[in-house]
């Protein structure tokens, strides 16, 4: 079952001061991304050396009572879920969510998201906001995705990140939104993370999800249903150097994210001002998210090796489906394939 957007103003018919908005929303999501954390860690490090020593001071202290929240669930804002500026970011490029079949609120559900990308912009979009309509589409259920544990560390910027119901990708974190008495959990991880980064080329579709198997044991132990989802486009945004693996640069990238979690990546997009030139601007190519068909799972408490195997298996084979019954319509070409690492 496909359910269509609603009518989006083509490029031509925007007016200036549209295509200026959604350029800032585009921008402000970029900048904010690689940034707001290393913005806010300085500033309450300096202000701790001013007579405002006292701001830093007191949210230290907050942040010290509130250590555990990201852990517990978060704490989202539907406001923040709302804000407009997640509608000009929807449109720059423009975003879509594709739904395929009912995901009935009674259960609860592991949504696997592909590719990472550079920046996993469709993906926060459609679950991070409400700019698509999540909450209208899919009634009864409470998205969210989960990401890199150490972000939640990061002062300030870890309140900014909840705000969109966002959570640790950690085992006590997915396992106590799953725990919960109310249904309809959806939790959204980009399973290939940030080894998947290294692989953002456009035009071409590597998966890291050959070893990938934690979120299935997570789905088994409470019985939630797998979900794939693809976005197609997520790859094209940005120009990428993608370096040979084996190489000392590949090397270099693979080891600093050992180390911090983060991939580091060479990327690039257009220019603020123009096209022509360098920037980090997106380049607006559309990007459309597409969820499955759900794959009911038992709850196994303490699964086998084999059970595991089966299941992801079984998502494989729904993820390479749902791939191939929608590339084309997304503008990919008959001849492409996934390629799982």
């Amino acid at each position: 079952m496909g359910v269509s957007a609603a009518p989006r103003p083509s490029a031509t018919s925007k007016t200036p001061q549209k295509q200026q908005l959604e350029a800032v929303g585009a921008c402000q999501y970029v900048l904010t991304l690689l940034f707001m954390g290393s913005f806010f860690s300085l500033l309450v490090f300096f202000l701790l050396f001013t007579s405002l020593w006292s701001f830093s001071v007191l949210y230290l202290v907050w942040l010290y009572v509130d250590w555990d929240t990201p852990e517990r669930g978060g704490r989202r804002s539907a406001w923040v879920r709302n804000w407009a500026v997640w509608k000009h970011l929807r449109d720059y490029y423009p975003i879509e969510l594709v739904k395929t079949a009912e995901l009935p609120p009674d259960r609860n559900y592991v949504l696997g998201a592909h590719p990472h990308g550079v920046m996993s912009t469709g993906i926060f979009c459609n679950f991070g906001t409400e700019s698509n309509g999540f909450s209208q589409k899919f009634p009864g259920l409470r998205p969210s995705i989960a990401v890199l544990a150490g972000l939640f560390h990061i002062p300030v910027y870890r309140d900014y990140v909840m705000s969109s119901g966002a959570c640790p990708v950690s085992r006590r974190s997915l396992d106590f939104i799953l725990s919960q008495p109310r249904l309809g959990q959806a939790v959204v991880i980009v399973v290939g993370g940030a080894q998947e980064a290294l692989y953002s080329v456009p035009g071409e579709h590597c998966l890291t999800l050959r070893r990938r198997k934690g979120f299935v044991r997570l789905a088994l132990r409470h019985g939630a249903s797998l979900v794939p989802t693809y976005s197609f486009g997520e790859n094209d945004i940005f120009r990428y150097k993608a370096f040979a693996a084996g190489s000392w640069q590949h090397r270099c990238q693979t080891a600093f994210k050992k180390l911090t979690g983060f991939s580091p990546c060479i990327f690039w997009g257009r220019g603020l001002f123009s096209a022509a030139s360098w920037g980090l601007l997106p380049f607006a190519v559309p990007i459309t998210t597409v969820v499955g068909r759900p794959i009911p799972v038992p709850q196994c408490l303490r699964p086998t090796e084999e059970e595991v195997d089966r299941y992801h298996s079984l998502y494989v084979k729904a993820l390479e489906q749902l791939f191939e019954e929608h590339k084309e319509s997304c503008g990919v070409p008959a001849s492409t394939h996934l390629t799982f690492l």
